[in-house]
């Protein structure tokens, strides 16, 4: 990771448990938009104090429910089974992680990739704004919520990026599977979750400049994924990038204050 890709010192305890944490399933989506000064991302501000991430700036996501692998869901776009070779996973884990990410996406976002058919997707997701909430407090299922409203699942406007694990010096860890998706036309990104203290579009040079800077922190996935979505420019490059997906696990080294990431 570049030199000025440090963490504070007090994000990882001192001395490391003698058995890292079991990383638990999550998904993260990167949500794009071209803007009037290029490519943008859509990031939210972590509260600070929550027990992980708190006060960085993180794309929409969360862990997976074990709700999210139900097969009554109306999908469009590559079945579980292509999921599942590009993340190396069997289907129904496949399946869990396209559906929490539609799930969480629109959860911490607003965006809802999904629609009548599979030739088009929801103009405004205002009028769920109650299912919304359902769906955070787990009252209600992705499925359920797709099924009540004759929804389709858009798995088509979803693509695999990378595989980002949690260093094992952590506490907590998660073994990530992040997206990428285009803001479909007509919706917005609003950011109103409880989990976030602000939301913003921002290009990633101008979001990892603040990170430099200090007006932002990063985790190192975020970081670098800004940086390669970054590189390619624009939204249709992005969907079109083929990936590789492989496991990422940093490791943290100590160097006095702060904490240094490496890439094995």
């Amino acid at each position: 990771m570049p030199d000025d890709m440090t963490l504070p010192g007090n994000l990882v305890p001192a001395k490391p448990a003698s058995q890292p944490a079991q990383p638990k399933d999550a998904v993260t989506v990167v949500l794009l938009r071209d803007g009037a000064e290029g490519l943008e991302a859509f990031l939210l501000r972590r509260v600070k104090g929550m027990a992980f991430a708190g006060g960085m700036s993180v794309f929409p996501g969360g862990g997976v429910d074990q709700r999210d692998a139900d097969t009554s869901v109306a999908w469009a776009g590559p079945p579980p089974r292509w999921w599942a070779e590009v993340f190396d996973v069997d289907e129904a884990t496949a399946r869990a992680f396209v559906c929490a990410a539609v799930r969480e996406t629109f959860e911490e976002s607003g965006v809802l990739l999904a629609g009548p058919d599979s030739a088009s997707v929801v103009k405004d997701t205002g009028d769920f704004a109650q299912a919304r909430q359902q769906l955070v407090d787990r009252e209600l299922s992705l499925a359920q919520f797709l099924a009540k409203n004759d929804l389709v699942l858009r798995a088509d406007l979803l693509r695999p990026w990378a595989n980002w694990v949690t260093p094992q010096e952590e506490p907590r860890r998660y073994d990530t599977r992040f997206f990428v998706a285009a803001l479909p036309e007509g919706q917005n990104a609003d950011g109103e979750t409880t989990e976030a203290s602000d939301a913003a579009w921002q290009t990633p040079e101008a979001a990892v400049q603040d990170a430099q800077e200090g007006r932002r922190m990063l985790m190192p996935p975020t970081w670098r994924t800004l940086e390669e979505v970054g590189a390619l420019g624009t939204v249709e490059k992005v969907m079109a990038q083929e990936r590789s997906v492989e496991k990422i696990i940093p490791k943290l080294i100590r160097d006095g204050d702060v904490i240094r990431v490496v890439l094995q």
